[in-house]
């Protein structure tokens, strides 16, 4: 008997309780349609995983597939091997036409056009999407049918308006929306307004070299951000990211408005129906009279080790595109909320009545592959920030606007000084690059807050019963 070839297949496991357990069922699969081929997936938390490939790659021992967390992106592009070769190839390059591979049809082509721009670098697929979010408003329609809110804001100004309607309720909750203090929402503020993070189109049409953290858009979202707090409306709950504290505020109806990732959607449902109030899910909102600028994601992809044998890199490519047939990602959609990634997936879910029963479930695929109603045609922009060591210019933002908010410091001062700071990690990311192919912590940090305990996924699943979760 031959000896079966084995995939090794590092992926970030996301923390929520059983999320491993699925891919390891998938990895079986293939293997009963590939007896030829062992799937050796490795589930490593997903904080920790870039830095243990670059180690695995230092040793000379990489992974065929690895899972790197978008925030790390441009550093899974820096990577070398220990022979200072670029440690990764291109997915679209490997695959070099294939309609299938190993009898897997190719899914590459199917992809949801801002996904795989998101992915791409001058139009060349770089690496296989696998976990991908988006950016939505949910809201207690029992609250802001009270307040006479006729329908989700869509627009900033919107939003500040209508929590001005549900503080003036009698017996209302104490503030009216909240919002986590994590760099998602400032890039995803940025994105509306066609603003950028950084030089040379956000780290996409070159190497990023200078950060900007004080531009127009960026003080226009932080004085928003400010204003809405000032006046009651806005819920800080004084840490950071504290994902786990403004679910349990939109559970125990302290806010009638709640902006977070689509990622949350199955977890915020389970609030409302636990505490018996009807949920309603908007698009995020943009500028009123300004046009609408694009959007970011936030999620997963793999990335294929280069200098494989042609039956491993094969076979890794192979479970890649099986990993996002029609039914494989449509069932991850299902199971966790994540964007169905290809068109293919959509249709399936669309033809078996999922969006009919489910309709918010459409929502997250709508505001990537649309323009909000009169405002555009064809596919938002999806081009959110590429650069070095971007958990730490997150950390820099977050504290930036804790002391806007708690300590009363003036915006454009302390986001010129937060400017500095991270520009000094992206110079100390660049020098890594150069003289040692990125092997450094601070280079391959994937979550990092400064004065933050880890959080993990079962934490949301404790916080969508509220307070008494």
């Amino acid at each position: 008997m031959t000896t079966p070839t084995v995939i090794d297949v590092w992926l970030g496991d996301l923390t929520f309780p059983g999320y491993m357990d699925r891919l390891h069922r998938l990895g079986a699969e293939f293997e009963k349609a590939h007896p030829e081929y062992r799937i050796n997936i490795e589930g490593r938390d997903f904080r920790n995983l870039s830095r243990e490939i670059a180690e695995a790659a230092e040793a000379g021992r990489p992974p065929a597939i690895g899972e790197f967390y978008f925030a790390v992106t441009q550093a899974a592009y820096d990577m070398r091997t220990k022979d200072g070769e670029p440690l990764f190839t291109s997915v679209q390059r490997a695959i070099a036409g294939r309609t299938e591979i190993l009898g897997e049809p190719v899914v590459v082509d199917d992809l949801l056009p801002a996904v795989r721009e998101h992915y791409s670098r001058d139009g060349d697929l770089v690496s296989m999407p696998a976990v991908v979010t988006a950016m939505l408003i949910y809201g207690n329609q029992d609250l802001l049918r009270a307040a006479g809110v006729a329908h989700l804001p869509t627009t900033w100004e919107e939003l500040e308006a209508a929590c001005e309607a549900v503080a003036a309720l009698p017996d209302g909750p104490g503030h009216a929306v909240t919002w986590s203090n994590h760099g998602l929402f400032f890039q995803q503020a940025l994105a509306v307004q066609g603003g950028h993070l950084a030089d040379r189109d956000n780290g996409r049409a070159g190497r990023a070299t200078r950060l900007d953290l004080a531009s127009k858009e960026m003080l226009a979202f932080v004085e928003y951000w400010q204003r809405l707090h000032r006046d009651g409306h806005y819920l800080y709950t004084g840490k950071i990211p504290d994902w786990e504290g403004n679910l349990k505020a939109f559970a125990d109806q302290d806010v009638a408005l709640r902006v977070t990732s689509s990622n949350d959607l199955n977890y915020m449902a389970q609030a409302a129906g636990h505490a018996g109030f009807e949920m309603t899910v908007g698009r995020f909102p943009g500028r009123a009279d300004e046009p609408y600028g694009g959007n970011i994601i936030a999620g997963t992809s793999l990335w294929l080790t280069a200098g494989l044998d042609e039956a491993t890199q094969d076979g890794a490519l192979a479970f890649m595109q099986f990993l996002n047939n029609p039914r494989n990602a449509a069932d991850r959609h299902v199971a966790s909320s994540f964007v169905p990634v290809t068109r293919s997936s959509y249709r399936l879910l669309e033809d078996e009545g999922w969006f009919e029963a489910n309709p918010f479930h459409r929502l997250a695929s709508a505001q990537l592959g649309s323009y909000p109603e009169g405002e555009g045609e064809g596919v938002p922009p999806c081009r959110g920030a590429l650069f070095g060591d971007f958990a730490g210019a997150q950390d820099v933002m977050t504290r930036a606007m804790g002391d806007v908010l708690l300590h009363g410091a003036d915006p454009a001062e302390r986001f010129a000084e937060a400017t500095a700071e991270a520009q000094g990690l992206l110079d100390a990311y660049e020098r890594d690059r150069v003289d040692n192919g990125v092997r450094s912590p601070e280079s391959l940090r994937v979550e990092y807050f400064k004065d933050a305990e880890a959080y993990t996924g079962a934490q949301l699943e404790n916080a969508v019963r509220g307070s008494n979760g």
